[in-house]
């Protein structure tokens, strides 16, 4: 099964000609989901060779134009590449305003529904889910009201030892029970260990966008035991009181979330145009949480399974 992040953007409010506005690819059991969608998102879409139509699912962080002023334009170009299928986005309820605003004042007749999903303010909750995973918005803290999101896969059922089955004469009634874990105990009483009759199956995976925040433990509940941990580090650690201003976190405080939620690999994005060598603010986070790098733009991170 797929899992993999494709970072699309890592400047912070301001593009320059080498680093774009906040946006990432997310792609989990063969679906793409569109993770905030800054100026440009369309450009680094077509760059990196995602297709339109695949994207269903659109998750905007917060109201900042960095995270969402590509929106409008790459609504505009689903349809005018003939898109019918159901667009969901997850975001703030005043984005449906203006969304629909921005459609009566271009007179856009779009060619599908949008199916608006608002996430409450303040709140955790999942937003989304099937049998094999799961998405849940979570708050953080910012100068406005601000989501993270969590993609998470399921506990999968054990993969059946079938010449088992056969050789302890299994009924089928059973089998479910034993793919979710559980013993079989037969008429007379003997245990059959679960071990026995099945084969481990790969842990479930995770990963956490969390743009923009200020240093915020509170979630860390959130985001415990991730494989990979996107966290946005704005400033260095000696531009801290900008980073307090503004509620933004510095490369510091990134790692120190990274370690206090045992995440197993922190990217650091969302940078701010000061800094032109960002390996200082690598080398500030790895000083806290060595498993640090920063993001690059059109590369993939891939979560690999593991027993």
């Amino acid at each position: 099964m797929d899992f993999s992040v494709t970072v699309l953007g890592i400047s912070s409010a301001v593009p320059n000609s080498k680093r774009n506005p906040s946006s990432q690819i997310v792609k989990l059991h063969n679906n793409f989901f569109l993770v905030d969608c800054g100026e440009g998102t369309q450009s680094q879409l077509r760059r990196n060779h995602f297709k339109f139509s695949k994207i269903c699912h659109i998750f905007i962080s917060h109201l900042h134009g960095d995270h969402v002023f590509g929106l409008f334009g790459l609504l505009s170009t689903f349809s005018l590449l003939g898109r019918s299928r159901d667009l969901h986005i997850y975001a703030n309820s005043k984005l449906k305003e203006l969304i629909d605003y921005h459609n009566q004042f271009f007179n856009n007749k779009l060619t599908y529904p949008i199916i608006f999903h608002s996430l409450i303010e303040g709140k955790s909750e999942v937003v989304l889910e099937t049998d094999a995973y799961f998405v849940k918005a979570f708050p953080m803290k910012h100068s406005i009201p601000v989501h993270g999101f969590r993609f998470q896969e399921k506990k999968r059922l054990r993969k059946i030892d079938k010449s088992r089955l056969d050789e302890c004469r299994i009924p089928i009634s059973e089998i479910v029970n034993i793919k979710k874990g559980l013993d079989f105990i037969k008429d007379n009483g003997e245990i059959i260990p679960n071990q026995y009759l099945t084969f481990d199956v790969p842990k479930p995976r995770s990963y956490a966008y969390c743009s923009d925040t200020a240093y915020y433990p509170d979630m860390l509940n959130e985001i415990n035991n991730l494989d990979l941990l996107f966290h946005e580090s704005t400033f260095c650690n000696s531009d801290i009181k900008r980073a307090e201003e503004t509620k933004h976190s510095t490369a510091k405080q990134a790692a120190t979330i990274a370690k206090k939620s045992a995440a197993k690999q922190l990217l650091l994005g969302h940078f701010s145009t000061r800094y032109k060598d960002l390996s200082l603010l690598e080398v500030e986070a790895q000083a806290i949480f060595q498993n640090t790098k920063i993001a690059e733009e059109g590369k993939r991170y891939d979560i690999k399974e593991n027993m």
